[in-house]
């Protein structure tokens, strides 16, 4: 019997031993030396692809996939298998060769890939991405420091074990460490390591110590670089060593770089005034024979980002900044340059233009139907400057994304829980999340099915307003027979909080039961916005300071009862500069003279109101569309965070901006609304509010830009074949 225990006791330990080894001991290399496989390549101006005949010219056409979905963020691994695999074949049938990720997924993710790979003739192909630790990258360190260097390593070895199916990584919060066991790595093209890195972290880098000397390793070494660059290459030679010494396989490599940081050079001015301290150029980093994979020139751009891009042909705005961009890249390297982020949101708020307005791809305030003919035209772009492929970001809406413009005016911690249609950055998807778990509560389409009794909060002469509200929009219904938006000009004043607002809209000659913080004005298919009572405006409260020189908004304050109404603004990432009070063009700038020379931030009317058909069914769908007339009503819809939402899954609203010196929250559980034409005292009436809570119903819908890509690509897949 004691014989027996002891031998199943070793057996235990020898399967505990054994999966320690394969699994979680990265440093055991099990390969024995002999020929080393590799099915990528690269040269001068091309990627290359074994898929069985020999290297062949392989153009990357991918999409950028990222891991959140409407209710969760994107850390928590909530994508289920089903959602992968039909996602996946979506992908593919865009036209679509590559998805990129930027960190290691969840198990669900891989296994997702290799069943929709696995007997599959024309796979899809995975560059697998490697996340720098953020606290890290924005610390007082440098990269060459062994507190941020090992833990980058030890992700980019866990990366490729993670991609062979041999690793177990023990997350913080579990009590068992999470399997990674299935073999992708036949799909795997390559890996971009690292992020969008501070310029700040590559100076620090790059001056912190002198005596660094030049990266010489086994598969990369540097000449003449920067200290970052001999740190990027160290890191890249050692993750090629683990893949080639453990796996005998290697695979093309390339490290993350985007505008911010390229290695193109600008004018001095431009340099101080945008902040361009910082380059990378990956041209310093060379193969030895010994790296089969190759690499290629990483590259995150669009067309309006950053500033110096725009700046540099100021003169002459018919240029087309963003092909000049790609191109002096393109010229710069001796490698093959992939722009692996490239989009525009169709979202309703937007933070920059594009210098040139007449190629319509600035960031957000573009319809669905913009945003494919975006996309398409940066595609050819980036054809046309000589780049060995793109990736378009993103694959799906991320609703857990915030953006500078926007994010002091939601709650950040509840964010993926309903769809803010201001902030630009949460709809840079191919694929949409829609409200209502088959379709919307409500489309803005002249069609007043959707409607009934039971949703009129108040009738008052001949007016009629009715509401409902979803994840997205509180919608409206305006009634009056005989109605003629383009003859009529109607009001809706509605009251959000006790703590400001008027009963006199002086703008409007207006009055009102309740005191109004906001008044929706109807007024023509081209003259429709919202207006915010003055005490309430968001943008004067957080940015009046920059906008109006020597302005100081919290010694001005309005009165709380103000009877002022004005646009709804707001800011972008462009400046106005002015010399001695008079507008000037940026060349015009002197840096020798910073007391006569001063800029204020731009802004554009976020609130007025745009007429179409809003259902995404109909012929002349129009995404921005928000609000559409039929005979005799007028639909409206209005997305949350115009009307000061923190975060309508509590149903928190901004509190008093000046009693609080910023954004602070307040509760409410109904809000006043009311409707006339300022004939008469306009009634006020309540209308109640639900918490939407934090599992939101949502329904998957591809945008029109999607199709719009698709033909491009399928168009270009044709020409490639002939």
């Amino acid at each position: 019997m004691k014989k027996y225990l002891i031998t199943c006791l070793s057996l235990v330990l020898l399967v505990f031993l054994g999966d320690y080894l394969y699994y979680e001991n990265g440093n055991l290399y099990l390969h024995q030396k002999g020929e080393v496989t590799c099915f990528t390549g690269s040269d001068r101006e091309s990627l290359y692809l074994d898929q069985g005949s020999g290297l062949e010219k392989f153009e990357i056409k991918g999409v950028d996939l990222n891991f959140g979905k409407p209710g969760y963020f994107s850390t928590e691994g909530a994508i289920t298998e089903e959602e992968y695999l039909r996602w996946f074949q979506q992908i593919q049938t865009l036209g679509a060769n590559t998805i990129r990720i930027y960190t290691i997924a969840d198990p669900v993710f891989y296994e997702a890939f290799y069943q929709y790979n696995n007997n599959n003739l024309k796979p899809l192909y995975l560059i697998q991405g490697v996340w720098v630790d953020e606290y890290l990258s924005n610390s007082s360190c440098s990269a060459l420091s062994d507190e941020f260097s090992q833990p980058f390593l030890t992700e980019c070895k866990n990366a490729v074990d993670v991609i062979h199916g041999r690793k177990k990584i023990r997350e913080s919060g579990h009590v068992f460490p999470v399997r990674y066991k299935r073999d992708i790595s036949s799909w795997v093209y390559g890996y971009i390591l690292g992020t969008e890195w501070e310029g700040d972290l590559v100076a620090f880098t790059n001056e912190s110590d002198a005596s660094v000397s030049q990266y010489n390793g086994d598969y990369l070494y540097t000449e003449n670089a920067e200290n970052f660059e001999i740190f990027l290459a160290a890191i890249g030679d050692q993750t090629i060593q683990y893949e080639t010494c453990k796996y005998g396989t290697q695979r093309v490599l390339a490290f993350a770089n985007w505008s911010n940081t390229c290695p193109l050079r600008f004018d001095e001015k431009i340099r101080q005034e945008t902040e361009k301290y910082s380059e990378i150029d990956v041209e310093n980093i060379h193969v030895k024979d010994s790296f089969q994979g190759g690499t290629f020139a990483s590259y995150h751009c669009y067309p309006y980002y950053p500033e110096y891009s725009m700046y540099e042909n100021e003169s002459n705005e018919e240029e087309n900044n963003y092909l000049e961009f790609l191109t002096r890249l393109n010229k710069h390297h001796e490698q093959p340059v992939v722009i692996s982020e490239f989009g525009v949101p169709s979202s309703r708020g937007k933070a920059s233009y594009e210098q040139n307005r007449d190629l319509g791809r600035d960031q957000g305030g573009l319809s669905e139907t913009q945003q494919g003919q975006a996309l398409v035209s940066m595609w050819k772009d980036i054809k046309a400057s000589g780049s060995a492929g793109g990736m378009v970001f993103s694959w799906q809406d991320e609703w857990y994304k915030w953006t500078w413009n926007s994010m002091a005016a939601v709650d950040l911690n509840n964010v993926c829980y309903w769809s803010d249609y201001q902030t630009n950055v949460q709809s840079f998807g191919l694929l949409a999340f829609d409200p209502g778990r088959k379709k919307s509560i409500c489309y803005v389409d002249g069609d007043q099915k959707e409607w009934d009794e039971k949703d009129v909060v108040i009738k008052q002469n001949d007016f009629s307003i009715s509401m409902k509200y979803d994840v997205k929009f509180i919608y409206f219904l305006l009634e009056k027979d005989g109605l003629n938006i383009d003859e009529d000009t109607i009001y809706i004043p509605i009251d959000t909080t006790w703590k400001s607002g008027s009963t006199d809209a002086k703008n409007f000659n207006l009055t009102m039961t309740e005191p109004a913080d906001f008044v929706i004005q109807i007024k023509g298919r081209k003259n429709s916005r919202l207006w915010v009572q003055e005490r309430y405006n968001t943008v004067t409260a957080l940015f009046g300071n920059q906008m109006k020189r020597y302005f100081n908004q919290y010694y001005s304050e309005p009165a709380s009862d103000s009877g002022t109404f004005q646009q709804v603004q707001m800011l972008l990432q462009e400046v106005d500069y002015y010399a001695q009070g008079k507008k000037i063009s940026f060349q015009d700038y002197n840096p020798n003279y910073p007391d006569i020379f001063y800029t204020l931030s731009q802004t554009y009317e976020t609130g007025k109101l745009t007429y179409g058909n809003a259902n995404p069914s109909a012929a002349d769908y129009n995404s921005l569309a928000d609000f559409c007339a039929g005979d005799g009503f007028v639909e409206i819809k209005i997305p949350w965070q115009l009307l000061n939402f923190a975060d309508p899954s509590t149903m928190r609203i901004h509190d008093d901006y000046y009693e609080c010196h910023g954004v602070e929250y307040l509760s409410i559980d109904s809000i006043n609304v009311g409707v006339g034409d300022g004939s008469t005292i306009i009634e006020m009436s309540s209308f109640p509010l639900k918490k939407l809570g934090d599992n939101p119903e949502y329904h998957e819908r591809l945008k029109e830009s999607y199709y719009i890509l698709q033909e491009e690509w399928a168009k270009n897949e044709k020409r490639m074949v002939k």
